[in-house]
């Protein structure tokens, strides 16, 4: 059999689960080749708990040239370009073949599109930004943290929440007469989880004293007067501004033939095959309409999933055997409270009318089991 070279653009999760799999599913003579700028690969669940002094960058990262010892090649360079006729990959400093493509680039992240965002927040998905946080909570002398959605949709439906418990009770913990406040577009938490989740959430924002502003707009953020201006002409005050920013495709991507209007990739929901024969995308660079007219969120657990139905249907091809594995739309959550306690949703976004999410009691267990898998994962793939 003629060698195949499969190549993947993203070394995040879908990225990395894809890499593994086909390379344990398919002979030496196969060439898998994973190209992201970056030189390592971040959990990025624990940037929450980096936060909060609960880990160092070093425990969440792992440098994605390891993956050369398991016959994965990795190339660090930025993807410049795709030319999908000639099937080839373009980075600043070369072009790279490919019979079958992977997108797995996720989503960019926008800042600048909020002004005063960049000189007034710290970006909760920026890990020097983190990082910056977690050295200047111990010297925090405010009375006010905000955290703030900039716009939908953005990476991880619960990771503000999770930031505004887990700093409440870091307050809470630092004998600290801090309010707390959420401010975001969104008609309540993770919506398309549907209402029994989002007032699920709500409740847990409520009960720990922290102020939640849903249908709320930021147009402006006034650094210099610490206020964030609403679309409907407010100014909401803050000592503290942690924000999540505008998220959007990558340029390569929006910029190109495969992407929608929108600049995301559409792509069958069962395969996550592209209108290209033989490319793939999977993640947070996709758009997957659900029957209840929203969007698949951008989550891990997806783009980890996804990872698994294209990794076994592209060895499946190559080996001339039926491809016939699909996504069905099964997802999970972790809810951080920040007391050593965590919640747990799961269920079938792909369920009809609407996605069908299960609830459990918080619990330590749940914390111990998102501990558990932030091992596992960067055990399992390295």
């Amino acid at each position: 059999m003629a060698g195949r070279t499969i190549c993947i653009l993203g070394g995040g999760s879908g990225g990395l689960v894809v890499a593994n799999k086909l390379r344990n599913a398919l002979g030496a003579e196969h060439k898998i080749i994973l190209i992201d700028k970056l030189s390592y690969h971040l959990f990025n669940p624990s940037l929450l708990w980096l936060m909060v002094g609960w880990r160092r960058p070093e425990q969440m990262k792992r440098d994605l040239g390891l993956l050369k010892r398991k016959g994965i090649d990795f190339v660090q360079e930025e993807v410049a370009g795709i030319d999908f006729n000639k099937q080839v990959v373009k980075t600043n400093t070369q072009d790279i073949n490919y019979d079958y493509l992977v997108i797995s680039l996720g989503a960019d992240l926008y800042p600048e599109r909020i002004a005063g965002f960049k000189e007034g927040a710290y970006n909760l998905y920026q890990l020097s930004d983190v990082i910056r946080l977690r050295d200047d909570l111990a010297n925090f002398k405010g009375d006010k943290a905000v955290v703030m959605v900039s716009s939908i949709p953005f990476k991880c439906p619960a990771a503000p929440y999770e930031a505004a418990l887990l700093l409440n009770a870091y307050f809470k913990g630092q004998k600290k007469s801090v309010q707390v406040q959420v401010v975001s577009p969104e008609p309540q938490p993770m919506p398309v989880a549907g209402p029994v989740v989002g007032s699920h959430v709500a409740s847990l924002l409520n009960m720990s004293g922290i102020q939640y502003m849903p249908n709320t707009t930021v147009k402006a953020i006034k650094a210099d007067k610490k206020e964030l201006e609403t679309a409907d002409g407010k100014n909401i005050p803050f000592d503290m501004l942690v924000g999540v920013p505008s998220h959007g495709a990558p340029a390569v991507i929006k910029n190109s033939s495969i992407a929608a209007e929108t600049g995301w990739i559409p792509v069958n929901a069962r395969s996550l095959q592209t209108k290209i024969e033989n490319v793939y995308a999977i993640g947070d660079v996709t758009t997957i309409p659900l029957a209840s007219g929203k969007p698949l969120p951008k989550a891990g657990v997806f783009a980890h999933l996804e990872a698994e139905v294209v990794a076994h249907n592209i060895a499946a091809k190559i080996k001339n055997q039926p491809a016939v594995n699909e996504f069905n739309g099964d997802g999970y959550c972790f809810v951080e409270l920040g007391d050593g306690r965590a919640g747990f949703a799961k269920g079938n976004f792909y369920a009809e009318p609407a996605p069908s999410v299960s609830l459990w009691r918080p619990g330590r267990h749940w914390h111990i089991g998102k501990v558990l898998f932030e091992k596992w994962w960067l055990w399992k793939w390295f």
